[in-house]
């Protein structure tokens, strides 16, 4: 393990964030339980992510269930098509990933179909990374958790949110009135059974994941807002072209869908309000060989960490692929509706009754089958229908074929769907990696956490542990929670000490009561990324706080805010 993630798994463990989970009977590869500061991070990464994407965009929220159907992920392909490639140490036999074992040894070892995978394997003489043991012939490991509902009923546990999305598009098109484009988005767990997680949580069997379904009408221009146009992307093509390229060349040209041209500036605005580098990200095309079985052209947002290029966010074009398979596995419509400018003429062909014929074969039944005949689509042939539960077979020259002239205002279609896929896990420790320093002059350790999603906002320090410095900071302490926001006391140790401790989980302000608070009701704020202090009103602090960790103000305004207030 290199030495930047060792450390973050440390403070990560020792202060609070996320550690293996089920350590008291020897863990379970894959599984991570969050600590207190851990599950404060991901709520407020979630909740950013919320704002961008959901609030800011105007687009739907759904949280289905962990649990589907097989019949659900035979129509969306899963059930036969979710595997990665699996060998085997024939001494100890412990299971890896067989392109995760040739990384480094040959160029983009995903494109590989088995044999591919094998001879490389020979031609590097790979053996067991764990013993040394000799590798079996890859074969293909299924990825997803099997169960069962009630005694017989086989059910997934999902790989993936996006299927809720996709077989509720009809409610949530009815609930946008109807129009397109539509983005419905859904946070929630995803479970894949990997064969050998061995990454902290950049590989988990269950991990949190935040997508969005984005329907849209694959005839209609999509525009890119002005204000995104200055905004650079970084991208790799598959055939290994780097261009960095602004967002709205990049749709132009061809290189992009608009719509996912689109979603790669808004993660580029959150991957920067979430703190990350931008000098450390780029996307990353697909090979043709990589692409899901869905996919029609994905990029992978990928972040630079200790351990090389790792994908946080994948964006897909999924074209009209997944409405289509429910539409076909649960003859269900799932199609929008292609509102016309004017109305078009068509000429159809229609059935009309004979009821000269219809009449003498099937007596007072005649009226009713007459109605049905003229209601059901073109067809030739001897028709089959259902009358009061009775099936009667209709013959041909019991109706005519006519040719009309109709005024439609529309067109029904299958829509097409982009997916910006956010792996919140990956988001997390790419957000404590970007953000871990040490300072120069001390050695201390720093997470410089956006007070946007810093766990803890404000630590509340008396100078010295004397009781009155206590009783004013624990009523600060009150103060400052019942507005909202989240702090800790401590009055433990020297101030050099507890600030140390603060800057080491993030904590971007730290608040010190000493004598002058009892003259002049005022205290120090300390901003932990420049160490600066400066004096404040106690009874402006709620409110001084609120906006610094808003990001509405900087620490530097902090003396003109005070004169305004």
């Amino acid at each position: 393990m290199n030495d930047v993630r060792s450390k973050i798994m440390e403070i990560a463990k020792r202060r609070g964030f996320y550690w293996r989970a089920y350590e008291i009977y020897g863990g379970l590869g894959g599984f991570y339980d969050y600590g207190p500061l851990g599950t404060a991070l991901k709520d407020n990464i979630i909740q950013l992510w919320k704002e961008h994407f959901v609030i800011r965009e105007g687009f739907l929220l759904l949280d289905s269930p962990n649990i589907g159907p097989e019949l659900m992920y035979v129509a969306s392909g899963h059930a036969d098509k979710f595997t990665d490639y699996m060998v085997k140490c024939k001494k100890c036999g412990h299971a890896f990933r067989a392109d995760e074992l040739l990384k480094g040894y040959v160029e983009n070892p995903e494109k590989l179909d088995d044999r591919g995978l094998w001879n490389a394997i020979v031609e590097n003489k790979l053996r067991c990374p764990d013993c040394g043991g000799e590798l079996s012939y890859p074969e293909r490991f299924h990825l997803m958790f099997v169960t069962r509902v009630g005694l017989d009923k086989k059910a997934f546990l999902r790989p993936e949110t996006a299927q809720g999305i996709f077989i509720n598009f009809p409610i949530f098109y009815r609930l946008n009135r109807e129009k397109l484009p539509l983005g419905v988005g859904q946070i929630g767990k995803g479970f894949r059974n990997e064969i050998s997680p061995r990454q902290g949580l950049l590989r988990l069997r269950e991990f949190n994941m935040a997508e969005i379904e984005f329907f849209i009408d694959p005839r209609e221009e999509f525009p890119i807002p002005q204000e995104l146009n200055g905004i650079s992307l970084p991208l790799l093509t598959r055939e290994g072209k780097e261009i960095k390229i602004e967002v709205e060349e990049a749709a132009k040209s061809g290189i992009l869908h608009p719509a996912m041209a689109y979603f790669m500036a808004r993660i580029v605005e959150f991957l920067s309000s979430l703190g990350i580098d931008l000098s450390r990200i780029r996307f990353r095309q697909h090979f043709k060989e990589e692409l899901a079985h869905y996919s029609q052209d994905t990029w992978d947002c990928e972040i630079n960490l200790s351990q090389g290029w790792v994908e946080v966010i994948g964006i897909a074009y999924r074209g009209d692929y997944d409405l289509r398979r429910h539409m076909e596995y649960s003859g269900k419509d799932l199609t929008a509706l292609r509102r016309f400018k004017e109305p078009k003429k068509i000429r159809v062909k229609k059935l009309r009754a004979k009821m000269n014929v219809l009449g003498p074969l099937f007596k007072e039944k005649a009226r009713k089958i007459a109605e049905i005949l003229e209601s059901i689509e073109f067809h030739e042939g001897e028709i089959e229908i259902e009358v009061d539960g009775e099936k009667i077979k209709v013959p041909q020259d019991a109706y005519e074929i006519v040719t009309e002239e109709e005024s439609i205002g529309g067109e029904r279609f299958v829509p097409h769907v982009v997916e910006p896929s956010f792996g919140i896990d990956r988001l997390l420790y790419a957000v404590l990696e970007h953000s871990y320093y040490e300072r120069e002059e001390s050695g201390y350790k720093v997470l410089r956490l956006s007070p946007r999603i810093a766990p803890i906002k404000a630590g509340i320090f008396p100078l010295v542990n004397k009781e009155e410095l206590v009783e004013i900071a624990k009523k600060i302490e009150t103060a400052v929670r019942n507005a909202g926001i989240s702090c800790y006391y401590d009055d433990s140790g020297s101030i050099g000490r507890r600030y140390a401790r603060a800057d080491e989980i993030g904590v971007p302000f730290c608040i010190t009561v000493d004598y002058d608070s009892m003259k002049d009701d005022t205290v120090t704020i300390r901003d932990r990324d420049s160490a600066q202090q400066k004096r404040v009103s106690i009874s402006h602090l709620p409110e001084i706080l609120e906006k610094l960790c808003r990001e509405e103000i900087s620490f530097g305004d902090l003396d003109a805010y005070e004169e305004r207030s």
